[in-house]
């Protein structure tokens, strides 16, 4: 039961602090809809989807309105396509995107993921007919999500998928250029990806998920913003100490939220993934909280050791709040959708090298990043190595999520609107990555990961 105190503190958490569930995500398996052709494939998908999640929206909405949580998505997550797919009667896999786009409308949920490959080791060839269908399948839909997982700690990191999705990346911002590359918002390239991460655009249903399944993602930077105002000139060890407990009442609340949607769609808790997942809001910002521990600018020396002692403190305080922490549970840094490293990129304070190595502390990866248009597809599929290899050595999640904006260059700013925000163009280094990308093949996976 919540006291009296905690209650008054979480109203004003959500009052005042932008304190929000960022999302609940129902993981749906779609393997017994396997079918050799693909329209019936088509049709066993969007029925299961649509009866399975029939509930969801009214679900999320009517726990919001009881408890006065702000519940801000409602998503789904989905087995691989490419899994699913693999047996059917047809290469373009494009049809197999509408249908989930046609099922995410029909429940009303904002987004679907699971338009997904694992090519870490290989390409089966489902894998191959997916990912030569993301640019067009992106390009066509408005609610799927891609992704692709390219490199893992005990595989190595696949090359030739690496080359490959610059390729992708480069063609489905071509394909949405009226849009300011908007595919290329919807799509993630993975090292190490997660199962249960119910954050897009990377959610997938993993093999070792249940038939369905509740995930939720809360978030709070606003408030751990708010609790380091009261610690001002303090050390360090009172900083993580403030950030660990306000990360638990995050995460109880996370924890409310998860239950009560299990209980109410009689289907299985899966985990709260506790991440900070800032928006472009004033006051929403992970970069606004680095800067409240004294660097002048979010990018200056000190950075990445600010952003590496937040992290940690985050995963501790809220791993004891909730029986089950999981997803990526740490702090996120897209670009477009945090005020304050919007601020910092078009200043020049933050620059995408910058931006890498914050990585290696961070919960995820390059996120949310754009670059000039005229960007080469060798250039990408580079830094995508440069991130799945961080992934890999370090035994972490990693991912990439860049846009190449079309016709815009440096000092521009793509507009996405939503969540999604805006984003500064970003340059990249002018020298040349073509050879290395050309070499293909695997790099092998670090001594490190012989751990049986």
């Amino acid at each position: 039961m919540f006291k009296r105190d905690e209650i008054l503190q979480t109203i004003e958490m959500i009052d005042q602090q932008h304190l929000d569930i960022r999302t609940i995500t129902m993981g749906i398996s779609l393997q017994d809809c396997a079918r050799e052709s693909a329209e019936n494939c088509c049709n066993k998908i969007y029925d299961k989807i649509t009866r399975c999640a029939e509930k969801l929206v009214k679900t999320g909405e009517d726990i919001e309105s009881e408890f006065g949580i702000p519940i801000v998505n409602k998503r789904i997550a989905v087995t691989p396509i490419a899994k699913v797919a693999a047996s059917s009667d047809t290469e373009d896999y494009t049809m197999f995107a509408e249908t989930l786009d046609r099922a995410a409308k029909e429940v009303g949920v904002n987004f679907i993921g699971g338009f997904s490959a694992l090519v870490h080791k290989g390409f089966t060839l489902g894998d191959i007919r997916l990912i030569n269908s993301i640019p067009t399948a992106l390009a066509a839909t408005e609610r799927v999500c891609s992704s692709v997982g390219v490199a893992t700690t005990r595989a190595g990191i696949n090359m030739d998928a690496v080359r490959l999705m610059g390729r992708q990346i480069v063609e489905a911002a071509r394909l949405t250029a009226d849009n300011g590359g908007m595919a290329c918002a919807k799509l993630v390239v993975f090292s190490n990806p997660v199962e249960d991460n119910p954050f897009m655009a990377g959610a997938y249903h993993g093999e070792g998920e249940p038939e369905c399944v509740i995930n939720v993602g809360v978030s709070g930077p606003g408030v751990v913003h708010h609790a380091l105002k009261a610690v001002r000139g303090e050390s360090f060890d009172v900083v993580a100490e403030t950030i660990k407990k306000t990360a638990f009442r995050i995460t109880r609340m996370g924890q409310l939220v998860a239950r009560e949607a299990s209980q109410r769609l009689g289907v299985p808790f899966g985990i709260v993934d506790l991440s900070l997942a800032p928006t472009p809001a004033v006051g929403d910002s992970v970069a606004e909280i680095l800067e409240e521990l004294g660097l002048e600018s979010v990018g200056t020396h000190g950075t990445t050791a600010a952003l590496a002692m937040l992290n940690d403190a985050v995963k501790k305080g809220g791993v004891m709040a909730s029986g089950h922490v999981g997803g990526l549970s740490g702090a996120f840094i897209p670009v477009s959708e945090d005020a304050n490293m919007i601020a910092a990129a078009e200043r020049g304070d933050l620059n995408l090298d910058k931006l890498e190595a914050m990585t290696c502390v961070c919960s995820v990866g390059l996120d949310m990043i754009a670059v000039p248009g005229d960007t080469p597809a060798e250039t990408i599929s580079a830094i995508i190595a440069d991130e799945a290899a961080i992934g890999m050595i370090n035994n972490k999640t990693t991912a990439v999520r860049i846009i190449p904006a079309p016709g815009k260059k440096v000092g521009d700013t793509v507009h996405f609107g939503g969540l999604l925000g805006s984003a500064p163009v970003m340059p990249v280094h002018d020298k040349s990555s073509a050879a290395f990308i050309a070499r293909g093949g695997r790099i092998p996976a670090p001594l490190h990961s012989l751990r049986n």
